[in-house]
């Protein structure tokens, strides 16, 4: 299989871990710059140059897209598609699952368990917006946040009330949620390749923290979950169009509920944490699924003879 992984750094980890996976399985795999690439979009004809050549023949990409470049990444991811290239995550997936708001409402409607959310735009609304949520404290987002960045807990109502006022003096589109106490700072990250949750972890924030972002300060530990943490996961990543997922979960007296799904999930916490190759899943998944599709046959595993056995006297 030709495997192009697209991420703007190919010293990451994650996209260290993929490449060597995808070598060690015998596939050619090469690491994209998705700012580098350029398109041509014509009726019928659509095509991508990378350095000053055309790009053809990859027979699936796994997309590593930043935040900082969501749009920009999901065009070429898109581009690809339009040319018949398989992708576990595809670019609308991509684009549900980074907008919270979207990606809220879309899990809400599926009636899986979430933390209660409003969202509003006037501020001659504030007042109301969150009565409707209840007591603080209160969790404010920004929609396009990430790793725990724009995310602020307003102790009392009238820091909400300023956090607010402030971020949509910004025009920030954010939104605010019910702070879940009896997590008491800690969630599940569950990892998510196919109809599988392939790791799962505890992530606990550090002391005086409440975010258990592992690049907050937050220390991790494997976790064995149960059967609805699983199938929640598993739902959220469905709904959502996402093969590959990392999906974050609080333990709550109303059960699991979904944090945040995220659609280029890091591997070096999960994989350090709990011992499991994730990188092996992930090009295993994606190689089965480009086969199915056409894109490729896979090399026919040859046989070793086994030794003759030798009868004890």
């Amino acid at each position: 299989m030709k495997l192009a992984i697209l991420s703007r750094n190919a010293k990451l980890y994650s996209t260290q871990r993929l490449v060597q996976a995808g070598r060690d399985a015998g596939h050619t795999v090469r690491v994209l710059d998705p700012l580098r690439c350029y398109m041509q979009i014509a009726p019928g004809k659509f095509q991508i140059n990378y350095k000053s050549k055309p790009l053809g023949g990859i027979d699936a990409v796994i997309p590593r897209i930043g935040a900082s470049i969501t749009r920009y990444g999901t065009a070429v991811l898109r581009q690809f598609e339009l040319m018949g290239t398989y992708t576990p995550n595809n670019s609308d997936a991509i684009l549900r699952a980074r907008d919270k708001l979207r990606c809220h409402q879309l899990l809400a409607g599926e009636g899986i368990g979430l933390p209660v959310t409003v969202f509003g735009d006037n501020h001659d609304d504030t007042a109301d917006l969150l009565g409707l949520l209840g007591k603080p404290p209160h969790v404010i987002k920004l929609n396009e946040g990430s790793q725990g960045a724009g995310v602020i807990l307003a102790d009392h109502l009238s820091a909400s009330r300023s956090v607010v006022e402030a971020l949509r003096g910004l025009y920030a589109s954010f939104l605010v949620q019910e702070f879940v106490s009896e997590a008491k700072g800690g969630d599940i990250r569950c990892f998510v390749v196919g109809d599988e949750v392939v790791a799962a972890m505890h992530r606990q924030a550090a002391a005086g923290e409440f975010r258990s972002n592992l690049h907050r300060g937050g220390e991790a530990s494997k976790i064995r979950i149960s059967d609805a943490e699983r199938a929640t996961a598993l739902h959220a990543a469905r709904v959502l169009g996402l093969e590959i997922a990392g999906v974050d979960l609080l333990r709550s007296n109303k059960g699991p509920l979904v944090l945040e799904v995220n659609s280029s999930p890091g591997l070096e916490g999960i994989e350090g944490t709990t011992g499991v190759d994730v990188a092996a899943r992930i090009i295993a998944h994606v190689a089965a699924r480009a086969a199915t599709q056409g894109r490729f046959r896979p090399a026919k595993k040859v046989r070793k003879a086994r030794p003759a056995r030798v009868s004890k006297v």
